[in-house]
């Protein structure tokens, strides 16, 4: 947002009329930040309220860049991020948009169905083997 850009007060409406979906950079280029829609964000939210109910996740964090979309699940508030969900649409073609990404850097999972992607937290039934 510039020193130029109007700032709206009223309803909703209004603004969505008279203001377009797109930002402005400081050179005057528009740029559209990568965004994840509401079905995403419904899976995304329902392994992440698993996740809370199991007391294992604390809190979250989301993030629109123009190349890739974020949301970052943290044990504690002020802690870095333990895991990233990642949507870059330049890869959708190639390993798949969607990828986990641990803490250290490493990829757990990536693929182009989110779904399958967020299969990686589900819990795995321990199985007991005996060794003889």
């Amino acid at each position: 947002m510039s020193d130029t850009d109007p700032i709206y007060f009223g309803p909703a409406a209004e603004q969505l009329t008279s203001r377009t979906a797109t930002q402005r950079s400081s050179h005057g280029a528009s740029t559209d930040a990568v965004t994840f829609d509401r079905r995403e964000l419904n899976a995304i939210l329902s392994v992440y309220g698993q996740k809370v109910a199991e007391g294992e996740w604390r809190d979250y964090a989301i993030d629109f860049h123009p190349n890739c979309a974020t949301f970052s699940v943290f044990r504690r508030t002020s802690e870095v991020p333990i895991y990233r969900i990642e949507k870059r649409p330049k890869l959708r073609r190639r390993q798949g948009a969607y990828a986990v990404i641990a803490a250290t850097g490493l990829i757990l999972k990536r693929g182009h169905d989110l779904k399958q992607v967020l299969r990686v937290f589900a819990k795995k039934k321990a199985q007991l083997q005996l060794v003889e």
